[in-house]
């Protein structure tokens, strides 16, 4: 359900990213445990685990493109609107890294003799932690931009 007025929308947008945070936590706490599964990894359970995520992800997503078509179109607040289209992006990508973080140490740890897998793990992280501060901006230029919605 989506807020009719500005301030109000601003606050489900508030909260649906703290969801997605939440999700992400989940994520990364269900591939660990499906890694302590190895060598013989219980990959229906984390199966399951991907398909409940990716339909939370996916439900957070709607829900923020309502509220970015909103802001555009009942509140003439395009600034905010390319924000959130920004911020889409970046959250895109960031799943796209958390995935292939997941598989560099999954790899990693079926093949500890490559050395490889280690620095590839690496450049993952550096590459979610770039992405984290790009989300942080993006959120600090909505953050300053909505508070004429007050």
């Amino acid at each position: 359900m989506v807020p009719s007025d500005c301030k109000a929308l601003i606050k489900r947008f508030y909260q649906l990213q703290s969801e997605r945070i939440e999700t992400y936590q989940l994520f990364e706490e269900g591939h660990e445990a499906y890694l302590r599964t190895g060598p013989h990894y219980d990959f229906e359970h984390y199966k399951q685990l991907v398909n409940e995520i990716t339909q939370a992800f996916s439900g957070i997503s709607k829900e923020v493109l309502e509220i970015k078509a909103r802001l555009h179109r009942d509140f003439d607040r395009a600034d905010l609107s390319e924000h959130i289209e920004k911020l889409q992006s970046k959250e895109k990508q960031k799943l796209e890294l958390t995935a292939k973080l997941q598989l560099a140490k999954q790899q990693a740890q079926d093949q500890p003799e490559d050395e490889g897998c280690q620095e590839r793990i690496q450049e993952l992280k550096h590459e979610i932690i770039k992405n984290k501060e790009g989300l942080s901006e993006i959120m600090q230029d909505f953050k300053y931009d909505s508070e004429e919605c007050d």
